[in-house]
């Protein structure tokens, strides 16, 4: 499919024992023929087997690699591909990275063997996606969905979604086009129920979609509360590390902080927010604007406030729906006697007291949302909005059904939704329709 030959340093910059720089497409193993000597050419060498020696330019050695020859269609690219082992300097890398671009590849834009891979049939999407999914995973549980995904777990439970529908597709537009032949469609309650159990296909898929966005980007933790009750000292010490800046003078945090934190194997995406209160301060104000953002987009609320000080007036914020925490701090010091009735966790970020328990809480109230899922199978931002396509397609055929109207109309709506979900393993649909149309009926006989 592609004719030209790409390079690039396929391991992160900076300095290592090794860094690896690869070539694919075509012209790979003529590329690295020029540029390696060592026992036999490249050429020469059977796949999958590499050998020791030297990358040269003009006769001079720039480094001691060992070269490894992988032919198509048996690679990663599904093209003939070189992989360059070579010291891992930073000037060193990039020299043995600029030979190959001189021998006759070009530079591969980010993400091109991969997007090699799919286009050649190595992958579908999903599991291109998984591959960057993979890499930044943060978590167990994000590894183990990455892989899933990697392995084809999503890609195969969406294919055969495909080919449900594909087959519905092809028995209703045979009866259209070809009355004459006497094919009976399965029509009536057989198709509807078909149909909805493609519905309920593709429902399952799209619950997944919260947990999926958990898997890749962690639970979204925000703290939140009164200015001085200690959110910044909170935050570092669910790091453990000083990330905010921490003052007894109200009001420091202007704007909000995030940060990563894997607890037990769950990703946290910990949000530290400026402080309530009435302010003339513009900056402060916007601050506090950024703040009820955060607090509108959170899976999970760590309410903080001043265990030593009065509870403060207007308490209770509106955030119907999302699960929260309160949180007293300062337990170190004498308690107000406004909180002695408060159902509250109880820290002191000063002395450490109480934070292992409020890890236990934060866990428990992720287990009770399952947000941490019994499957690793999850869906993105990308397979919900064509799933969701796919969804509201399948809904109006099944309207039409209802209300008994043309079956060319019900046709056209199931394309639509057939379009949408190959669009998740990136699929085309027409001549897989045609195939299974003319291979199920003796059409033409």
């Amino acid at each position: 499919m592609f004719n030209d030959t790409v390079a690039a340093i396929s391991t992160p910059p900076g300095e290592g024992a090794i860094a690896l720089v690869r070539l694919s497409g075509p012209e790979a193993v003529a590329i690295a023929d020029r540029i390696f000597r060592g026992k036999q050419k490249p050429s020469g060498m059977a796949s999958h087997f590499q050998q020791f020696g030297e990358v040269v330019e003009d006769d001079r050695v720039i480094d001691q690699v060992m070269l490894s020859v992988h032919r198509a269609p048996a690679s990663y690219t599904g093209e003939d591909v070189v992989e360059i082992s070579c010291h891992g300097g930073v000037l060193v890398t990039a020299r043995v990275w600029e030979i190959c671009l001189h021998a006759g590849a070009r530079t591969a834009r980010p993400g091109e063997f991969t997007e090699r891979a799919f286009l050649n049939g190595k992958l579908d999407l999903t599991q291109a996606e998984a591959v960057i999914d993979l890499i930044r995973a943060q978590t167990d549980l994000a590894l183990r969905s990455a892989t899933e995904q990697l392995e084809g777990r999503l890609g195969e439970r969406v294919s055969q979604l495909r080919e449900d529908l594909i087959a519905l597709v092809a028995n209703l537009e045979a009866y259209i086009d070809f009355p004459e032949e006497d094919i009976e469609p399965d029509v009536g309650e057989a198709f509807r129920v078909r149909l909805e159990k493609i519905r309920s296909q593709i429902n399952e898929l799209l619950a997944t979609a919260n947990q999926g966005r958990i898997f890749r980007e962690g639970v979204r933790v925000v703290i939140y509360g009164a200015t001085n009750a200690g959110k910044s000292s909170l935050l570092n010490r669910l790091l453990g590390f000083p990330r905010a800046i921490v003052s007894e003078i109200p009001g420091t945090t202007r704007d909000t902080i995030e940060e990563v934190v894997n607890l037990r194997g769950v990703a946290l995406r910990l949000t530290d927010t400026a402080g309530l209160r009435a302010s003339a301060d513009t900056i402060e104000q916007e601050g506090m604007a950024r703040t009820e953002r955060s607090l509108a987009n959170a899976d999970l609320l760590l309410h903080l406030a001043d265990a030593s000080a009065p509870r403060p007036e207007k308490f209770t914020a509106e955030n119907a729906g999302i699960p929260e925490l309160l949180v007293l701090n300062k337990s170190d010091l004498s308690e107000h006697p406004e909180w002695k009735s408060s159902d509250a966790l109880r820290v002191s970020c000063t002395a450490e007291d109480g934070l292992a328990g409020l890890e236990e809480a934060i866990l428990e109230k992720i287990g009770e949302q399952n947000w941490e899922g019994g499957s690793a199978v999850a869906i993105n931002a990308r397979h919900r909005d064509c799933l969701r396509r796919a969804l509201e397609s399948c809904d109006r055929a099944s309207a039409a059904l209802a209300e008994n109207l043309a079956p060319e109309f019900v046709a056209v709506d199931l394309r639509g939704a057939l379009h949408a979900v190959g669009e998740v393993i990136g699929h085309a649909d027409m001549e897989d329709i045609l195939d299974s149309l003319f291979a199920t009926f003796c059409i033409g006989k």
